[in-house]
């Protein structure tokens, strides 16, 4: 028989936990100032503080775990057996508008598996956090998925990106308010997903996100009791790919709405 490869995840654990809130303080920092704002394309914003928030990730993951790789939004890195995955503020154009709905998203994969995932939004003083098999909490307490299994009860999140044609997005808009759901958006795939986990939202949908935005909160509501795409064995790591994640008694029919898969 192999041998079983062993991975500190005590010690990685615990130093996500700390980051995710040292990294909250220069967010609020940059929140209060009205940091610099430039674009990198149509509606794709950049603030001061995402560089300042994933170089502060980067150089202490690096410090702490100098063999595992590094994959942020901003600074760019590549795929590896262990890798941490970061999006220093998911909800950029939330931030720069001054909207309190943001977070710094972090998520540890080994292999096609993630193993921790946390997502915080300093502004609300909210710490989601989820390692594999153990659960998912939010400042501590356990979370689960809400129990809705009746489409005209449901709340529905729908991201949007412009790497799919804005048809594909109204055709899944249109297919998911024909079952009877409310369907919103938040601006933030991360702290949507989030949400699917903590019950405030049912279900959230997105038909292609980047590693970042999703991964930490993939975790979060499989931890929950959610159903989600199975995103890793799809390469989404080094592709992205779509996203759906849901309380259980809605994600079949939400699966057949938008025509995307959930594992089984």
């Amino acid at each position: 028989m192999a041998e079983i490869e062993h991975v500190d995840l005590d010690g990685r654990e615990e130093l996500c936990r700390r980051i995710a809130w040292s990294a909250g303080m220069i967010a609020l920092d940059g929140f209060a100032s009205g940091a610099g704002i430039r674009m990198k394309g149509p509606q794709d914003f950049l603030t001061e503080t995402d560089a300042a928030v994933e170089e502060h990730l980067k150089a202490n993951l690096r410090a702490a775990f100098p063999e595992d790789g590094f994959l942020g939004e901003e600074t760019g890195g590549a795929a590896a057996q262990h890798v941490w995955v970061v999006d220093p503020i998911d909800g950029t154009a939330n931030f720069a508008r001054g909207i309190p709905h943001y977070c710094i998203s972090i998520a540890f994969v080994r292999g096609d598996t993630i193993e921790l995932g946390a997502i915080y939004n300093p502004s609300e003083c909210e710490l989601y956090f989820a390692r594999r098999g153990k659960g998912a909490t939010l400042n501590g307490r356990p979370i689960t998925v809400a129990p809705t299994a009746d489409f005209n009860a449901a709340c529905v999140e729908l991201g949007w990106s412009n790497r799919r044609p804005n048809a594909s997005y109204v055709a899944a808009l249109a297919s998911i308010l024909d079952r009877g759901a409310n369907v919103r958006r938040g601006a933030s795939g991360a702290l949507g997903l989030a949400y699917v986990a903590n019950g405030r939202s049912d279900a959230y949908v997105e038909l292609h996100m980047h590693p970042w935005d999703c991964l930490a909160g993939l975790l979060l509501v499989q931890e929950a009791g959610g159903i989600v795409a199975s995103y890793l064995r799809g390469g989404g790591l080094v592709h992205g790919g779509p996203v759906i994640a849901a309380a259980p008694g809605i994600a079949p029919g939400l699966s057949e709405a938008t025509g995307l898969p959930i594992a089984p």
